[in-house]
């Protein structure tokens, strides 16, 4: 947000993050002086703390009451503030769990994070997402603030907030695909141009080991592909990209060969100036082959695996700084019939609880007093993959000006 338009709508920001609306902004602008505000009795910045504090589906409402209400709620400022608060709210009362669910009743299907980690039982729902089709594959490529990107049969890809039904079809890449082939995706937020960028790199292996890649990236301003510089660093591993700190991230190997298979590295694609970098990986030390990468709390993640006795989480809490890399814990294996690993932790909650999946069963490790909860999930039997998104008012179509909606 610029300063301009901060003052405009009252928002200013406090010891570098966000919130605060001041009364002085209700006498100067105009956005809300034709309406009252919900809660007229109660002083102005107590009315929108409380707005920001809403969840999505009554922000809804509320941009019904009036022309001046929709255009506060479908502000940016707005919409990034209450995206921060939802972000930070330590009881995870915006955050959602997304399943993938596989053909032949393939779908998506939506939790609530609160309930699952302070209730014994949830309900999991059906979501009709667009282009939904029962025998085509849906696969969710990522998530960044609210927004989640899926391709059905890894071909069509849509931008999708769950929370306003607001969609965007992304348009087709025309790659001519050759045998061999396979595509890996990636969803991220370019902070210096405030663009949404959605990566597809495609990668094909040739005789005597030798391989080849094309890379190209999708901006929501422009809503165009364009190809930009080959895959840098070896061979993509990962299905999909990792977002963190501005860039994506994917772990690549220099080839399959057994003498060279699990020497592995993590490669970053800066959204902004669209560089290749390198990140160096934890040094967990011998003794594991079976480890997993992702993202934990914003920071890059490593846990390894080792032989069903103990899973070791590795967090770079600074990131860049490889002398960061921290074993954050160690989770032991519990005795079950069973032949699974534990997933990468979806969440961690404020008081140290890690949650995360063995098999198909959802799992809350405690480290303090070393103690699993099993949380149980109402309408769901079995499911491909899991990810935790947050609710925001953010549009996919935000730049183009078109509302599209799926009923």
């Amino acid at each position: 947000m610029d300063s301009e338009s901060d003052e405009r709508f009252g928002l200013e920001k406090r010891h570098g993050k966000r919130i605060k609306i001041t009364h002085e902004a209700e006498c100067s602008s105009s956005t809300l002086n034709s309406d009252p505000l919900p809660f007229n009795f109660l002083p102005f910045e107590l009315n929108i703390e409380i707005l920001l504090r809403l969840p999505v589906k009554s922000l809804s409402k509320f941009k019904c009451v009036s022309k001046s209400w929709l255009s506060f709620i479908a502000s940016p400022q707005f919409i990034e503030a209450h995206l921060s608060a939802s972000s930070e709210n330590g009881e995870c009362a915006n955050h959602k769990l997304i399943f993938t669910i596989l053909p032949p009743n393939a779908g998506l299907k939506v939790c609530s994070l609160s309930s699952v980690v302070s209730e014994p039982s949830t309900k999991v729902f059906k979501v009709n997402y667009p282009m939904k089709r029962r025998r085509k594959s849906v696969w969710v490529v990522g998530y960044c603030q609210g927004l989640v990107c899926y391709a059905i049969e890894e071909k069509k890809l849509i931008l999708w907030n769950p929370s306003t039904a607001m969609y965007k079809k992304l348009p087709d890449l025309n790659v001519k695909l050759k045998n061999g082939c396979y595509v890996l995706y990636g969803f991220g937020y370019d902070k210096k141009n405030k663009d949404y960028k959605v990566v597809a790199i495609f990668c094909v292996f040739c005789s005597a080991g030798v391989y080849e890649t094309e890379v190209k990236i999708y901006s929501l301003k422009t809503n165009s592909w364009r190809r930009t510089q080959d895959f840098k660093g070896g061979i993509p591993l990962d299905d999909s990209g990792k977002y963190a700190n501005g860039k994506l991230h994917w772990t690549a190997s220099r080839s399959f060969s057994s003498g060279n298979g699990y020497e592995w590295k993590i490669i970053s694609l800066d959204l902004a100036d669209e560089t290749y970098g390198e990140v160096n990986r934890p040094d967990y030390g011998d003794g594991t082959n079976d480890w997993l990468f992702g993202v934990l709390d914003g920071c890059l993640s490593v846990l390894c695996n080792y032989q069903r006795t103990r899973g070791d989480l590795w967090v770079m809490k600074e990131y860049g700084s490889h002398e960061s890399w921290t074993k954050l814990v160690s989770i032991p294996y519990v005795n079950s019939p069973v032949n699974s690993t534990y997933s990468m932790p979806l969440y961690m909650l404020k008081n140290g609880e890690i949650l995360l999946i063995f098999g198909t069963t959802l799992v809350v490790y405690n480290p303090k007093q070393n103690s699993f909860r099993y949380p149980q999930l109402n309408n769901l039997t079995t499911f491909f993959e899991v990810s935790v998104y947050v609710e925001s008012l953010v549009s996919p179509n935000s730049f183009d000006g078109t509302e599209r909606q799926h009923q």
